[in-house]
């Protein structure tokens, strides 16, 4: 069943994307049962609905991935035969579900399917895999992968970027339309399956990027994972990406965002800032970026390998021969392995390269060692790929010429292998060279190690007693997402040739105990996060994610892809004009707090000055006898005393609370009494040293308090110095009469008990002994500072009338501990002019 939300998936972008041709016809089976579509939630019209249960089993989990795990072949007879693909991850993840837990898979298929076949072929993929096929045009799928996916993405989240028309070109913008376009198919697809209230979905890698916003589009409150297979670039890197934000928040769509290493996921949440504007928090271990009300959480968790297939493979009669083979055929020599993708990024020139020195440097290794290079075909086309294999075997010749003697290539190049094959040589090398100069996770490592592990019948094989430890030895580049977690590696950077060498001789010259050591160190690693561990923690996090969605308030806003859902609390709403100007009208005893920069000014606005309109309407509120109108700010007493100097009915606190005075006749009071400032001698100092050091920051010394605000300095640099001043001046003041805090942009180090909270008190405790007791109590703000006043009105209910309309009110959507919010301080004014419309 079609959502009602956007029938046609091509109308969500606004980039003008081509209309493509694609299927038409739906899948006869796979429709939802019919029903009565029903709400969500009862908010506004662009909110997505939910449809009745589906006809397929509710415990599911939706698995979308560019390519379906089956292999397909056409028969004599022009049937097609269809079987699983075991080395596919995506079949293999399914080791870390419950049992009881089913698993539908959307994808394309690596062969081409007719159109006039494609009912047919997708209805028998249903039926007997459980998988739906997305049939891609030729040509959009050209553009889409070929184009998009591995001119543009792949090269540079490997850090290649498009400087020249040979690296990668430039940006295509028919090409991006086109990844958009598949993505919404992908999006088509899953809609036909999903059973929004129940299913679980699973986005993976980089081609679908988009595919989050498409499906929130349709269900505010979808399960939505993604995992991220490649790297992710550092900000520097990524920002050159015409589509930077579109993709970002497309991803923040999803509840959980996965990476292979912590660097990833530091990369990406760096671009969230530097680029969106958003902070992230760890609490408890999880990270969690704040996204419109919604928390995305970031997951950092490394892949594994299916052991259980890879020895089953190991077990076949036809490994064992061919591992009896090769122990022959090399019976003599030390086997240096690398298995590799040929393309630019994996360095096998490089490690040619450093054969090469390796031989000139040790000429007693001439005609003992020998370097097996397995290349496997590149996943893309072009000519850096072709280049790249031209290289590599112009390399490879220029080596063998050199080094040759009967009975001995020291290069053995490989383009492709069976993965017995494979196996076999595993088993047979003594060391694993994984040299990338960028790459993702990379997995030839454990399945170096499991092989080497070895089983009863290759034991015998090789001659080693059942009883003997197993030994290996790695040599792993430090750009690969793998490298962290093998830490008996000898790491290298594989543009260091000289380094390489040294590391491929000591990896040969090291200790027997040494290699069994490092051996099971590996070993004990890999077997225990293997696929199945990782899918398990990965959805064991999605669970978590997705615990409060029924729990929220959700609606959609934006268009195209800058759709996002704002999730609120069911009891945050927003505050209706309305709704308290009624309330103001009837009541006799107001009390009115209102924070001031970031809620009566824009943030980040050069001028705060009060204008001529805002002060009037102020004044309108003051004037009225049933009011008690406060101005609550962070400036000094000098300055507000400055703007505010026509309003002499209004009530005014100075440095969130220190001085306050009840109107302009009134003297300045200080509400805490602090005997002396001699710590500012001492904090002064140490703000000093880091404004110094941290270009953009400034200090800004009050009366009471001093504050060093890092607004205009670099986001991610002044966030991390900020951490550091202020765990340095808890350290330095632990003895003084102060606290110290931090804020938006700003280290504050301010006498003990100052808060805006003691502003409310004080003013309820003042109309209290003037025998009045409120009926009404507005109080707005903007950030954590104002949290306090709203704490404060929450536990003073006993100072206020019983029949009292209070209005805690925040200015956006956040976490708070008030009750109502206001989009921005435009809202704002316009709820004050209301009520000052009411008072004349």
């Amino acid at each position: 069943m079609v959502s009602r939300s956007y029938s046609n998936l091509l109308e969500l972008t606004s980039c003008g994307s081509p209309a493509f041709g694609r299927e038409k016809k739906r899948l006869p089976r796979v429709a939802t049962v019919a029903g009565v579509l029903s709400e969500l939630d009862d908010e506004a019209s662009n909110s997505a609905g939910s449809d009745v249960p589906s006809s397929i089993s509710q415990d599911r989990m939706i698995v979308v991935g560019n390519q379906l795990p089956l292999k397909a072949h056409r028969k004599d007879n022009g049937t097609w035969d269809f079987t699983w693909d075991e080395d596919s991850l995506l079949l293999q993840l399914k080791d870390g579900l419950a049992d009881d837990v089913e698993t539908i898979y959307i994808g394309c298929l690596k062969e081409e399917i007719e159109p006039s076949e494609q009912d047919d072929v997708a209805q028998y993929l249903l039926d007997t895999f459980k998988c739906v096929p997305t049939f891609l045009p030729p040509e959009l799928f050209t553009k889409f992968y070929h184009g998009f996916c591995k001119q543009h993405l792949w090269p540079l989240f490997h850090y290649m970027l498009p400087l020249s028309p040979d690296l990668g070109g430039r940006f295509d913008r028919s090409l991006w339309q086109a990844y958009v376009s598949v993505n919404k198919i992908f999006a088509d697809k899953v809609m036909e399956v999903i059973n929004p209230d129940d299913d679980f979905v699973w986005v993976h890698d980089y081609h679908l990027m988009v595919l989050p916003t498409f499906l929130r589009k349709r269900f505010n409150r979808v399960r939505l994972g993604f995992f991220l297979h490649s790297p992710f670039p550092s900000s520097e890197i990524y920002r050159t990406l015409p589509v930077r934000d579109e993709l970002l928040k497309a991803l923040l769509n999803a509840d959980l965002i996965g990476f292979h290493t912590f660097d990833y996921a530091r990369h990406f949440l760096s671009c969230c800032s530097r680029m969106l504007g958003l902070s992230y928090q760890s609490k408890r271990g999880y990270i969690g970026l704040e996204y419109y009300g919604r928390t995305v959480s970031i997951k950092i968790l490394p892949v594994g390998i299916h052991i259980g297939q890879l020895q089953s493979v190991m077990n076949l009669p036809e490994t064992e021969s061919k591992v009896a083979e090769l122990r022959n055929r090399f019976r003599d020599q030390t086997v240096m392995l690398g298995v590799d993708d040929m393309d630019i990024f994996k360095g096998i020139s490089l490690k040619l390269l450093a054969m090469e020195q390796l031989l000139l440097q040790h000429p007693e290794k001439r005609g003992k060692v020998v370097l097996v290079q397995i290349a496997n075909p590149a996943r893309g086309r072009g000519k850096d790929v072709q280049e790249a294999q031209s290289e590599t075997y112009a390399t490879a010749k220029r080596i063998n010429d050199t080094f040759r003697r009967p009975g001995y290539t020291p290069v053995v190049l490989i383009d492709t292998l069976q993965s017995y094959e494979r196996i076999a040589y595993y088993v047979i090398a003594e060391c694993c060279l994984v040299t990338a100069v960028r790459d993702g996770m990379n997995l030839i490592p454990y399945e170096y190690v499991i092989c080497r592990q070895g089983n009863e019948k290759i034991n015998e094989i090789l001659g080693i007693s059942p009883f003997t430890q197993k030994k290996s030895m790695l040599v792993v580049s430090e750009f690969i997402g793998c490298s962290p977690s093998l830490s008996g590696a000898i790491r290298v950077n594989p543009w260091n040739i000289d380094s390489v060498a040294e590391a491929m001789d000591s990896a040969l010259v090291v200790a027997e105990s040494e290699k069994q050591m490092r051996h099971e160190k590996h070993y004990r690693y890999v077997s225990t996060h293997d696929v199945a561990y990782w899918a398990r923690s990965f959805l064991q996090d999605l669970e978590r994610a997705c615990r409060d969605h029924l729990r929220r308030r959700c609606w959609g806003i934006g268009f195209g892809l800058g759709f996002r859902v704002i999730a609120l609390d069911p009891n945050f709403r927003k505050l209706s004009v309305e709704h308290i100007v009624s309330a103001y009208k009837r009541t006799k005893h107001r009390a009115i707090l209102l924070d001031y920069d970031g809620t009566m000014t824009q943030p980040g606005s050069i001028s705060n000055t009060p204008n001529a309109e805002a002060v009037g309407i102020l004044n309108s509120l003051c004037m009225d006898p049933k009011n008690c109108v406060f101005i609550v700010s962070g400036k000094e007493r000098k300055t507000l005393t400055e703007w505010f100097s026509s309003c002499e009915m209004l009530g005014m606190a100075a440095e969130h609370g220190y001085f306050v005075r009840t109107n302009q006749k009134a003297e300045w009071e200080a509400c805490v009494s602090v005997p002396d400032f001699e710590w500012k001698q001492i904090a002064e100092p140490v703000m000093q040293l880091y404004m110094e050091t941290t270009d953009g920051s400034n200090i800004e010394a009050k009366e009471s308090a001093i504050v060093w605000n890092y607004e205009f300095a670099d986001r991610d640099f002044g966030s991390c110095q900020a951490k550091e001043l202020l765990d340095h001046l808890e350290s330095v003041l632990a003895n003084e009469p102060v606290s110290v805090k931090s804020g938006p942009h700003i280290v504050e180090v301010k006498p003990q008990g100052v808060s805006k909270g003691i502003v409310a008190e004080r003013l309820l405790s003042t109309m209290q002994q003037k025998g009045v007791v409120p009926d009404f109590f507005l109080c707005i703000g903007d950030d954590r500072s104002d949290e306090d006043m709203f704490e404060v009105i929450a536990s003073s209910r006993a100072s206020l009338s019983p029949v009292a309309d209070v209005f805690p009110c925040t200015v956006g959507q956040k976490p708070s501990k008030a009750k109502y919010y206001l989009d921005d301080t435009g809202d704002i004014w316009r709820m004050l002019q209301g009520l000052a419309n009411a008072s004349e």
